[in-house]
């Protein structure tokens, strides 16, 4: 957990077993992203989150990312503080992803 916010760490192999249950973020630069994602994920760059905030629903779990989990804690921190409260950091980010030997995919 982060500080008075209920954000929940995710392991790479949890995110793996739930990626059809969960709305996925990749925080990271539009740099970062052109080497790969985790499938399923949705580009909303770290700088751009106050502007597209609203485009993370609240119905169900929010994992978000970044290369090594730094960045995606403080979005999840900006989102709790906005009402958000079903959130989790992806431990590790995608380096950890990748590490594990799980696939990265080409954002569409």
């Amino acid at each position: 957990m982060f500080g008075m916010y209920n954000i929940k760490e995710l392991d790479v192999d949890s995110l793996d077993a739930k990626k059809e249950e969960i709305h996925l973020i990749d925080v990271r630069t539009e740099g970062e992203v052109s080497r790969g994602v985790i499938s399923g994920a949705i580009h909303i760059p770290l700088h751009l989150l106050p502007l597209r905030a609203t485009e993370i629903p609240q119905d169900r779990p929010v994992v978000l990312y970044c290369n090594s989990g730094a960045r995606s804690a403080q979005a999840c921190a900006f989102m709790a503080a906005r009402g958000y409260d079903n959130l989790h950091n992806l431990s590790g980010g995608i380096m950890a992803w990748a590490r594990s030997g799980k696939p990265l995919a080409t954002l569409i």
